[in-house]
C-alpha cells in the first residue's frame, strides 16, 4: 500500500506537466483554428440566424445561399483562374530560381558577391511600397539598363513594350529572382546550402557532373527542408497578396483583391439579393471562407514536412 502509495505520488508531477502542456496546446489550437470554424458556421446560416443572438454556433436553419451568392459576388471561378495565373505560378516559378540564387551565394566565390548579399539584405528590410513607383514605371516602359531609352531617343524608334495589366509584370521577377519577398528566399536557400557536405558535390563533379547537374540532381533533392518552407510560404504569401496585383492590374483580379474591394462593390448585391437569401455579414465570411479554403487544403496536404522543415531550418517568428 505504501509502494502503490509513494508511486503515485512519484509520477503525480509527471502528470501534472503533461496535462498543463496539453492544456497550453488546447489553447494554442482554439486561438488558431476559431476564426476558420467561425466563418464556417456564419456562412451556412440563413438570414433569420444570423440576426438571432440566440444562434452562436449550432444554426436552427442551414442554407447553401451564402455559398452561391459569394461565388457570383466573387466571380470566383474567373478570379480563382487569374489568381492562379499572377500568384501560383510566379510562386512556383520563385520557388526555383530563388534556390539558384542562393545557391549560388552559398557555393561559388566571384566579384560583387558581397555586394548582392548586401543587396539580399536589403531587399529583406525595405517595404515594397517604398519601390512600387519606379517599378511600375519601369514595367509600364520595359526597358533594359535605359538602352531601350537610349535608341527611342536616336533613332525615334520606341522598342519598350508595357507590361502591366498582363502576368509577366509578377513572372519576370520571380524569374529573376526580385519577385515578393525573394530575398527572404534566397536568404534561407543560402543558409541551408552552406550546410549541405561540400562531398556531395565533390563526387558528382568527379563523375563529370557540370555545376547545373550537380545543383539539379543532388543539391536540390537535398534541400527538402528548405525547399518545403520556401514552397509554403511563397504559395501563401502570393495568394494572399492584394497590393501589388491591385496596383499592377487594371482588370482579371484575384481573389485577394476582390475580397479586399468587397465594399465597394457592394451595388452588385441588388441583383443577386433577387435570387438568394442572405446578408451582408454573412455574404462576407463566406466570402472569406472560400477564398481561404484552397489554402487550407494546401497547408493540410503540406503541414507535416513544413512543420519539419521549421524544426530543420530554425526559423522563428
Amino acid at each position: 500500500m505504501d509502494l502503490s502509495y509513494a508511486r503515485v505520488k512519484k509520477n503525480t508531477p509527471t502528470v501534472m506537466v503533461y496535462i498543463f502542456r496539453y492544456l497550453i496546446l488546447f489553447c494554442f489550437a482554439y486561438v488558431l483554428v476559431y476564426p476558420f470554424i467561425f466563418m464556417g458556421v456564419n456562412s451556412v446560416k440563413n438570414p433569420t440566424d444570423w440576426f438571432d443572438p440566440t444562434v452562436v454556433w449550432i444554426p436552427k436553419g442551414f442554407s447553401l445561399d451564402n455559398f452561391k451568392a459569394s461565388i457570383i459576388f466573387l466571380d470566383y471561378w474567373k478570379s480563382f483562374g487569374s489568381t492562379f495565373l499572377n500568384g501560383m505560378v510566379p510562386a512556383l516559378v520563385s520557388f526555383f530560381s530563388c534556390a539558384v540564387a542562393g545557391y549560388g551565394l552559398a557555393r561559388f566565390k566571384f566579384k560583387g558577391k558581397s555586394i548582392l548579399n548586401v543587396i539580399m539584405i536589403l531587399s529583406i528590410m525595405i517595404p515594397d511600397p517604398l519601390i512600387m513607383i519606379p517599378s511600375y514605371d519601369n514595367f509600364r516602359h520595359l526597358d533594359i539598363l535605359g538602352i531601350f531609352k537610349l535608341i527611342n531617343a536616336l533613332t525615334g524608334v520606341d522598342l519598350r513594350i508595357s507590361i502591366v495589366n498582363t502576368p509577366f509584370v509578377f513572372i519576370i521577377p520571380a524569374i529573376l529572382a526580385t519577385g515578393l519577398k525573394n530575398g527572404l528566399f534566397i536568404y534561407i536557400y543560402s543558409q541551408f546550402f552552406k550546410g549541405l557536405p561540400k562531398e556531395l558535390e565533390e563526387a558528382a563533379w568527379i563523375d563529370g557532373a557540370g555545376p547545373w547537374k550537380t545543383f539539379l540532381s543532388i543539391v536540390l533533392p537535398s534541400s527538402g527542408a528548405s525547399s518545403v518552407t520556401v514552397l509554403v510560404f511563397s504559395v501563401v504569401w502570393y495568394w494572399n497578396d492584394y497590393y501589388q496585383a491591385q496596383i499592377y492590374l487594371s482588370e482579371n483580379f484575384p481573389l485577394s483583391v476582390v475580397l479586399s474591394n468587397f465594399n465597394s462593390n457592394l451595388s452588385l448585391l441588388n441583383d443577386i439579393s433577387e435570387k438568394f437569401s442572405f446578408t451582408t455579414g454573412s455574404l462576407l465570411m463566406t466570402c472569406c471562407f472560400i477564398s481561404v479554403i484552397p489554402l487550407l487544403i494546401f497547408f493540410l496536404f503540406m503541414q507535416r514536412k513544413f512543420v519539419q522543415s521549421i524544426a530543420t531550418c530554425g526559423i522563428v517568428g
